[in-house]
């Protein structure tokens, strides 16, 4: 049985993206449920800042500065938890970029692959690379971070949102290829938080209107939890709530 203050006393938990934002609040939760935190992020900075702050609700990290888009890294990376560790209980893929805001002839060749690199294919060969370790968990899970404009397709948001629907669509896969096993695959969609890619995409808004990660970051802990048994479908924040994707606005 869990603990009731750190229910996932320990798990093995990978989040990239880990050093700010989402993924920092939510490395910071699953650590403080009593998680060990394998942090992904590029700057090896921001993670020594992440991990002070994990030692500080009493937990542990390893720290891997990893660029996602050099694909055979997250391969590595993989290889070294299996031989650490056997198994992963938990993923969160949490990075992503937004690219810039133009219409679609005139984004660049090279902002749309960065786009399409960070948030799809990185996301498949984390997958690809932590599949056989999840499955090795009683209670793998994986939880992924969409967005509303995978189904709002607004203008000018071309590239993201067509990752964010590239993505939805990579996740409920695997969530169907893994229904008969211990794991399960979710989507989370945050809704507009306090967030700096919020800031890049919305610069008149008025933050203090907004939630923050911190206001999130429960949720990560209770997806990513044994207990959570749903899978394909999109936990969505802003009205807390387990849509199945037809139903998702």
């Amino acid at each position: 049985m869990s603990h009731p203050t750190q229910p996932l006393a320990g798990r093995l938990a990978v989040v990239t993206g880990a050093s700010r934002g989402i993924g920092r609040a939510a490395a910071l939760a699953l650590a403080g449920a009593g998680a060990h935190i394998v942090a992904v992020a590029r700057t090896q900075g921001g993670l020594e800042e992440l991990d002070d702050a994990i030692r500080g609700v009493g937990g542990s990290a390893t720290l891997v500065p990893l660029d996602l888009t050099d694909f055979d890294a997250i391969d590595r990376l993989g290889a070294g938890i299996h031989e650490r560790w056997k198994r992963l209980d938990i993923l969160v893929g949490n990075a992503g970029i937004l690219g810039n805001l133009t219409p679609i002839g005139h984004v660049t060749p090279k902002t749309w692959a960065q786009v399409m690199d960070i948030n799809v294919t990185a996301n498949y060969r984390l997958i690809r690379s932590f599949d056989p370790l999840l499955r090795m968990s009683d209670a793998g899970r994986a939880i992924f971070v969409t967005s509303g404009a995978a189904q709002k397709c607004r203008a000018y948001w071309g590239p993201y949102s067509v990752s964010k629907a590239a993505l939805d669509a990579l996740v409920r896969t695997y969530a169907a290829e893994t229904a008969t096993t211990n794991v399960r695959a979710m989507l989370l969609n945050p809704g507009p938080l306090r967030t700096a890619m919020r800031k890049a995409a919305m610069p008149g808004e008025d933050e203090t209107t907004l939630k923050t990660p911190d206001d999130l970051a429960p949720h990560f802990v209770r997806l990513a939890s044994p207990e959570f048994s749903d899978s394909g479908k999109i936990y969505d924040f802003p009205s807390d709530r387990v849509l199945t994707p037809q139903m998702a606005s």
